[in-house]
């Protein structure tokens, strides 16, 4: 019996791949170039040849969460068109699928902008502008659905799904995507 093995991912992917893991394991600044070297079953040398700084390497690895985001919005822009409450709901849902994987210990952004007060400008830079695009996302579908204040309950979403990835990480109740699900519906003036 012929068997066929899985194709290796070529290495600058096994290297953001496993800097990924290990930035959602033990956060940026612990995480040493030598440790994402190792678990991309690669070298030093290698990992420099693709990101001349682990600076580098942690901003291709938030440019590629933005783009993650951005695409989980356009999928939903695209399944949802004109029901903007749809999409919120939906952005809210895959939230809520991701807290038993990754996002458990919560939002890869807010734990890098914890991690890199004072350093790291770009980055900050980076997730600043992908937080602002996202409110701003939201301000625009809370508009879209007849909201009178979009911009207050575009803020009060907002609290509340960095809460929810809080929650996640703490443990603080059972239940809370679920609780941030019927208080979203009802924010949103849908049926729970």
């Amino acid at each position: 019996m012929h068997r066929t093995s899985q194709p290796r991912l070529p290495p600058r992917e096994r290297i953001l791949q496993a800097a990924e893991s290990l930035f959602y394991q033990e956060g940026i600044t612990r995480v040493t170039v030598d440790a994402i070297a190792a678990k991309a079953e690669s070298t030093k040398m290698t990992l420099y040849r693709h990101f001349a700084s682990k600076e580098a390497l942690v901003q291709a690895w938030i440019t590629l969460l933005v783009e993650d985001y951005n695409r989980v919005w356009e999928a939903l822009a695209e399944r949802y068109g004109q029901q903007p409450d749809a999409q919120i709901m939906g952005f809210a849902h895959y939230l809520k699928d991701n807290l038993a994987g990754t996002l458990q210990r919560g939002c890869p952004f807010t734990n890098t902008l914890a991690e890199t007060t004072g350093q790291f400008p770009e980055i900050r830079e980076l997730i600043f502008a992908h937080k602002k695009k996202q409110f701003n996302r939201l301000v625009s579908l809370c508009g879209a659905a007849g909201i009178t204040d979009p911009q207050t309950l575009a803020k009060e979403i907002t609290l509340i799904l960095e809460g929810l990835q809080v929650v996640a990480q703490n443990d603080a109740f059972e239940g809370a995507a679920d609780f941030v699900l019927q208080r979203l519906e009802a924010k949103l003036r849908l049926p729970v």
